[in-house]
């Protein structure tokens, strides 16, 4: 087969995933950033533009530096929780002698349910009617509104979503652990390094490529978090769980206001970027110190 042949069936084997990517993201990517200096209603045919003024109304919006806000709120509770957690199941299935596959596809399976769903139950478990509410006033006298305050709103909505990826990160913790050379702790052993003096100096520091992974994707997460908060608190109480992706759909969809919300979204896309190198960088840094580059 000749050289142009070879390109050619690399064109043509790659062509869905290229055709996709063209439909799906490089179209609304460049519909949305047309938009973004309109004040199109998705209803009207005219599209008048507006210059920067869409920009200049989100920076000013309280809405929008709340949504900001709430996404960092979002990040501190849910990346602790999700690396944590990954990293006990990770341990826990890899110290297994046999059926290590079998556990790590049922700690995975959270990873396929849908998040409309799980929202759902999860709504129904903390209703006020439900058989735990009841239990806990009749028993303890305790009445809580799980959803209405601030903090434990976003603390159950950050659980849901660590619940749902613990078991995906896991796997990847579990293939970085499974990398690790034996001959690397044996060695430890015979210098006396035991215990958690072998988890801190070698098994995290050697786990660096798996967990610089797992950081940058759940940081990721936090900016594209919106059924959960959706279906359980609609950006509330107070916008305490109003993210990004909520502000976007309050201006777009419910709103009518497509330009703005497009504008949002840009800025949001932005953000989105500068944290994750800004994490990437410090993760790089860490890295540096044992030898990573």
């Amino acid at each position: 087969m000749s050289r142009r042949e070879h390109r050619v069936l690399g064109w043509l084997f790659t062509s869905p995933y290229l055709l996709y990517s063209l439909v799906f993201f490089l179209i609304p990517l460049c519909w949305a950033m047309y938009l973004a200096f309109s004040d199109w209603n998705l209803i009207s045919p005219v599209y008048n533009m507006v210059g920067l003024g869409n920009f200049k109304k989100a920076l000013e919006n309280p809405g929008v530096r709340s949504a900001f806000w709430v996404t960092y709120k979002f990040m501190a509770f849910f990346v602790p929780i999700v690396v944590t957690g990954s990293l006990l199941v990770s341990l826990l299935v890899n110290s297994l002698p046999r059926y290590k596959s079998l556990f790590l596809v049922g700690y995975f399976l959270p990873y396929l349910a849908s998040g409309v769903a799980t929202s759902l139950v999860v709504k129904g478990v903390l209703s006020y009617n439900s058989p735990l509410n009841e239990w806990l006033r009749g028993s303890w006298n305790l009445t809580i509104d799980w959803l209405g305050s601030p903090v434990s709103a976003l603390l159950i909505v950050a659980v849901i979503i660590a619940w749902k990826f613990i078991g995906y990160y896991s796997l990847i913790l579990t293939s970085g652990l499974e990398s690790i050379p034996t001959e690397v702790y044996e060695a430890a052993a015979i210098d006396g390094v035991t215990g958690w003096s072998r988890f801190w100096r070698i098994t995290l520091p050697m786990l660096y490529p798996a967990l610089f992974t797992v950081l940058i994707l759940s940081a990721g997460v936090t900016f594209g978090i919106f059924t959960e908060v959706y279906i359980l608190t609609k950006g509330g109480p107070d916008n305490a769980t109003n993210t990004w992706q909520m502000e976007i759909f309050t201006q777009a969809f419910s709103k009518l206001d497509a330009g703005y919300g497009s504008a949002i979204a840009i800025l949001a896309s932005v953000v989105t970027f500068a944290s994750i190198y800004v994490i990437r960088k410090l993760m790089e840094k860490w890295g540096d110190r044992y030898g990573w580059e």
